[in-house]
């Protein structure tokens, strides 16, 4: 399918592996220049080279979007982009007595204001040309909360309400905000929490993936190839009636009809 976005720019953060490179390469694969953003340079650069090897334009900033210089740098180079990928990685897992107010406070900077503020940034370029779209990625946890991840429970359903209200403010310029909810995929961050269960439970970290992929019903995790072409759809020309949607990518382990 030609998804109508040759052409078109786009801010991919959090690119440089997982996920971000996941919906960056498949951008790439469109047709669309990018702008690539992650804290680690050496990651970034090579991401950013097997996207230019798809034949599209490609400027790398290496920064933390956390921090406000961090983001000036960042806008700095996507100015009049037409799409915006917001993507951070989760805070650590936990219980609930493990967190302070810091803990929520960088959780919060991470994973529901840097996006907002990325947002309100490039938005009225957006608006101004009529033509937009920005995806979110956020957690299952804002449908389904998980008990170990309650920071990212917290910030990312902030997240959510603000997308909630503002896509339909936006929507009537010809700008679509939707938010993808991805359940477990093969990345570091599935890495992360598989070695957290071996330490808990004493068990190998093929049996700590084989103990989760049981209650998957598509019995495996999602790829980085499947998340970004889900993410590329919504940022095409064929996505423009999908307004403020949280899309679940979890092979159907989120138990919920709606």
């Amino acid at each position: 399918m030609d998804l109508g976005i040759k052409g078109k720019r786009a801010l991919v953060c959090a690119s440089s592996k997982g996920l971000g490179k996941g919906c960056a390469l498949a951008l790439a694969e469109a047709g669309v220049d990018l702008v690539l953003n992650a804290r680690g340079a050496e990651a970034l650069e090579a991401t950013a080279a097997e996207a230019r090897a798809l034949g599209v334009d490609v400027t790398t900033v290496a920064a933390d979007v956390t921090t406000e210089d961090g983001r000036a740098a960042l806008l700095e180079a996507a100015q009049g982009v037409d799409i915006l990928v917001n993507n951070a990685g989760g805070p650590p897992p936990g219980l609930w007595t493990d967190w302070d107010r810091d803990d929520f406070i960088a959780a919060l900077d991470a994973n529901m204001l840097a996006p907002i503020a990325l947002m309100k940034a490039l938005l009225p370029g957006m608006m101004e040309t009529g033509w937009g779209r920005v995806v979110n990625i956020t957690s299952v946890s804002v449908k389904s909360p998980i008990a170990q991840l309650g920071l990212s429970n917290s910030a990312r359903a902030g997240l959510t309400g603000y997308v909630a209200g503002t896509a339909r403010q936006v929507a009537p310029q010809g700008v679509t905000i939707n938010n993808i909810l991805p359940g477990i995929h093969a990345t570091d961050r599935a890495v992360s929490l598989d070695t957290g269960v071996t330490k808990a439970q004493g068990i190998s970290m093929d049996e700590a993936r084989a103990q989760r992929e049981a209650t998957i019903p598509a019995r495996r995790y999602g790829t980085i190839e499947e998340f970004g072409a889900t993410c590329a759809f919504l940022c095409s020309q064929h996505a423009g009636f999908i307004v403020g949607q949280n899309i679940l990518l979890d092979g159907g382990a989120t138990n919920t009809t709606m």
